[in-house]
């Protein structure tokens, strides 16, 4: 908190700071002096009519009454976490679009309204990639019905924890009475590395194979299928400028025992789908679809990887950091209350 001369509290903010990450406390329960501090930390992303709200990390906005402010200050960025290649969150946002492309889209001004009857959440969320070309609240409103239409929810994907966030974007459909869901982050790395890997990863490469077409194996293999694989399930899976799928055997009629999806989009290596089963696990089979998937995405020119991992999945962060991964910014998905 800023403490001015003497110990005294000072605000520090004021509308103008919008849109950027601040500290603020404030006094919350009896004035008397019973009451207590409360700190937030978030990106601030409205103000107006005495109530000011702060986009925390998670996806919670907080709203606090102005006059329950004691100090508050502007914060500077978290330093870059990411020891990988250099990109910007636009960039990654377009290859991680081309990677996954729905089975329908259509424009809203600059968001995209994507729809591939249900099979995942980025397949079936909004996109927004700059202005609805309408006001929001009327944007919002035709995002639920074109969805509805098609008897889906609505979704929004925002992306956050980066300079280009859209934090404040998450605070007016907060306000508009929207919800977040799911926290994803993206990282990358170097793909080289991916490509090289030790121990047991090493000698199982051999065993993985590549293919351009998604088998009836990967699929079983693969737990976002479902028990009905229809062909909006294989188009999306199939999308992507050059896209291979690979396979480790588990031998007999057992099936797929481990499975990856890779997309090659110029510099940029994309890895998804990388599932083991579970009395295969720890043998270094996700290591080895990977290091497989890496090396021909190194024939076909790329020098990046990239991925997405869910916050809770504590395994996988494991091994991307150990394979050089680090975080590059974060997103999650709204939809209406």
């Amino acid at each position: 908190m800023e403490i001015a001369g003497g110990g005294r509290l000072e605000v520090r903010i004021d509308p103008s700071d919008l849109g950027k990450r601040v500290s603020v406390r404030r006094l919350t329960g009896a004035p008397d002096g019973a009451g207590k501090f409360t700190d937030t930390v978030g990106v601030l992303t409205s103000w107006n009519d005495g109530v000011i709200l702060v986009t925390r990390r998670s996806g919670e906005t907080v709203a606090i009454d102005e006059a329950s402010l004691v100090a508050g200050k502007v914060v500077p960025e978290a330093p870059a976490r990411r020891r990988g290649p250099a990109a910007a969150r636009g960039e990654l946002v377009e290859v991680a679009a081309r990677a996954w492309r729905p089975v329908e889209e259509a424009p809203l001004g600059a968001w995209r309204l994507r729809a591939s009857e249900g099979f995942t959440r980025r397949a079936n969320s909004a996109l927004p990639t700059g202005d609805p070309g309408v006001e929001l609240a009327v944007a919002l409103e035709r995002v639920r019905d074109w969805y509805g239409e098609r008897g889906l929810p609505a979704y929004v994907q925002l992306e956050t924890d980066s300079a280009e966030g859209q934090e404040r974007l998450g605070g007016r459909l907060a306000a508009l009475g929207w919800r977040p869901e799911g926290a994803t982050e993206v990282w990358t790395g170097a793909l080289a590395p991916v490509a090289d890997p030790d121990g047991p990863a090493a000698d199982a490469v051999g065993r993985v194979r590549l293919e351009r077409d998604v088998t009836d194996a990967w699929l079983r293999r693969y737990h976002r299928s479902g028990d009905a694989v229809g062909p909006h399930v294989r188009a999306v899976l199939g999308s992507g400028p050059s896209t291979w799928f690979a396979t480790v055997a588990a031998g007999g009629d057992a099936g797929a025992a481990a499975i990856g999806r890779a997309v090659v989009d110029g510099r940029w290596a994309g890895f998804m789908a990388v599932e083991v089963a579970p009395e295969h696990r720890r043998t270094g089979l996700a290591r080895a679809v990977m290091a497989a998937l890496a090396r021909r995405a190194l024939e076909e020119g790329a020098s990046a990887a990239w991925l997405q991992v869910e916050d809770e999945n504590t395994a996988a962060r494991a091994l991307y950091t150990d394979m050089g991964f680090a975080a590059h910014h974060g997103y999650r998905y709204y939809r209406p209350a």
